[in-house]
């Protein structure tokens, strides 16, 4: 494997760097899944995963894919899981060597950090196929979702509360059904408000089996909630 992958665009890479950076406000410590083919990069985010088989709660992911550079150096096939922040420095360091009057078609080529194998999350692979169209959802929706419970999680949680009890406030707040859309977490709300993937757009969704995706210009999260399916 390379040392190193390249993005085609400078605002392909400064959209990486956004998506680490809001990313990183939801865990400091958290890992990216780069998974490159077909001249295309998809990075995955945790926002919510259970904790232990007894944990019933969804699993949040977020999506952004970015084009990669078809003539620049470096690997163009690749599934690897790294550090969040690692990777932003590396990505910010790439932009910062970028002259300021390169053509916005330049391609940026960013270094890998030390790969991570210790991510629960990351051996869950979304389907790349048979997604169905469903009914899109008005931004509004989620973004009122998303905060009211926002609100709600900040009142519950007083300074130097633990690790368990956080998690649990958040898994009851983010694990209840949108009230205008049952079938989805609270915390898909959470996830396209934290990410930045809401706008004016409608939010498209697709599901397959046991999971949904919510689309807009800006990004995508996938939901899956063991307790629905397409089927049932």
């Amino acid at each position: 494997m390379n040392t190193a992958f390249a993005l085609s665009t400078v605002p392909a890479a400064h959209d990486l760097s956004v998506l680490l950076a809001r990313a990183l406000r939801l865990d400091e410590a958290g890992a990216v899944r780069l998974i490159a083919d077909g001249g295309v990069l998809a990075a995955y985010v945790a926002v919510l995963t259970p904790k232990g088989l007894l944990d019933r709660g969804p699993t949040v992911l977020g999506l952004r894919t970015l084009a990669l550079s078809p003539t620049a150096e470096g690997e163009r096939t690749f599934d690897v899981v790294v550090p969040m922040r690692s990777l932003q420095a590396r990505v910010d360091a790439a932009l910062a060597s970028t002259p300021d009057d390169a053509p916005i078609g330049t391609a940026v080529t960013v270094g890998f950090p030390a790969a991570v194998s210790t991510i629960v999350w990351a051996g869950i692979t979304p389907p790349r196929g048979g997604w169905q169209r469903m009914a899109p959802i008005g931004p509004s929706t989620f973004a009122a979702a998303a905060r009211a419970g926002i609100e709600e999680v900040a009142a519950a949680i007083p300074e130097g509360t633990g690790e368990q009890i956080v998690h649990r406030v958040r898994s009851e707040v983010w694990g209840r059904p949108l009230p205008e859309a049952d079938h989805l977490p609270a915390g898909a709300a959470f996830a396209l408000e934290s990410l930045g993937f809401l706008g004016d757009d409608f939010v498209q969704q697709f599901a397959t089996g046991t999971w949904v995706r919510l689309s807009t210009q800006r990004g995508h999260v996938l939901v899956k909630q063991n307790a629905w399916s397409l089927s049932s």
